[in-house]
């Protein structure tokens, strides 16, 4: 309980401390593209400041949290070296990324998808640097820090059921994005209003939230059955390169609910993906990942 107690000051303090600095991070790029460094700085939305502000915030308080925990070594967050963790990327890669792109050709055929006729090559570009660095940073917090701190209790499956509904939970801490806003100190404050409105639509958040709470499930069953991160990064990667070129080369004709949204992570269409990547991972872990309890 303790160590439950200590994870809702640092989430609190992470949201404080990133809308406190989210405006000062805003007027400082702002003042270098004012002076002609990285000019592009000046056309980008407070709304990608404030989710930067809250990494930045998260990443500060995360030594003094593991130090309060006495957690300092890869044995206290149940995490081991993985010799075959080359292996366990690839494995996540195919996992997480085949049946997406096999879902995307069947939505093509039958006209609920339709092939791009341009492709955004610089935001196809952007692809891969994300591909890399996001699951990283992602899974090493969720999967790594978290689930580690919840698996000192001894509840394996509670472990699991809380870090992926926290998983879910931020990834709907975002506003929608508000070109042209005037950015005041407590603009960062607004931010975290105006995120909880889009919980006026229960049914695309219910929806949204099934679907992200079932990838953590997968990614947690992952980290796991290997006792490293490896290969809950090679999934994590796995569906944002295919996710991210499916938008890329193709373009939505059709909103079809319950079955599909403006995109494979709203809809039943997506949870069966999940549940499909689940079961091949499942089936992996058995034959091929020596499988740890």
């Amino acid at each position: 309980m303790k160590d439950a107690a200590r994870l809702l000051v640092y989430f609190a303090a992470t949201i404080l401390i990133g809308a406190l600095l989210a405006p000062l991070i805003y007027w400082a790029c702002q003042g270098i593209a004012a002076h002609g460094i990285f000019p592009f700085l000046a056309h980008v939305d407070f709304e990608r400041y404030f989710r930067r502000a809250l990494l930045v915030a998260a990443l500060l308080l995360l030594w003094p949290l593991l130090r309060s925990l006495r957690l300092n070594r890869m044995p206290d967050f149940g995490l081991e070296p993985n010799p075959r963790w080359a292996r366990d990327i690839l494995a996540g890669l195919a996992l997480a990324a085949i049946p997406l792109l096999c879902c995307s050709v069947v939505l093509v055929a039958i006209g609920i998808y339709s092939v791009s006729p341009a492709v955004n090559w610089p935001a196809l570009g952007k692809l891969i640097p994300t591909t890399a660095v996001v699951p990283l940073i992602e899974e090493t917090f969720f999967r790594g820090f978290i689930l580690g701190i919840f698996l000192r209790t001894g509840q394996k499956y509670a472990a699991i059921l809380l870090t992926s509904a926290f998983y879910s939970l931020v990834h709907f801490l975002k506003a929608p994005d508000q070109p042209g806003t005037v950015v005041t100190w407590t603009s960062g404050f607004n931010s975290i209003a105006h995120s909880f409105a889009q919980f006026a639509d229960p049914t695309m958040v219910m929806a949204s939230f099934a679907t992200l709470f079932l990838i953590g499930l997968v990614l947690a069953h992952g980290r796991i059955g290997t006792r490293s991160l490896w290969l809950p990064i090679g999934l994590h990667a796995g569906w944002i390169l295919a996710n991210g070129a499916v938008a890329q080369f193709t373009d939505v004709q059709r909103v079809v609910l319950p079955w599909l949204g403006r995109n494979l992570l709203v809809g039943i269409v997506p949870l069966g993906l999940g549940c499909l990547t689940w079961v091949l991972l499942a089936a992996w872990l058995k034959h091929y990942g020596a499988l740890k309890n």
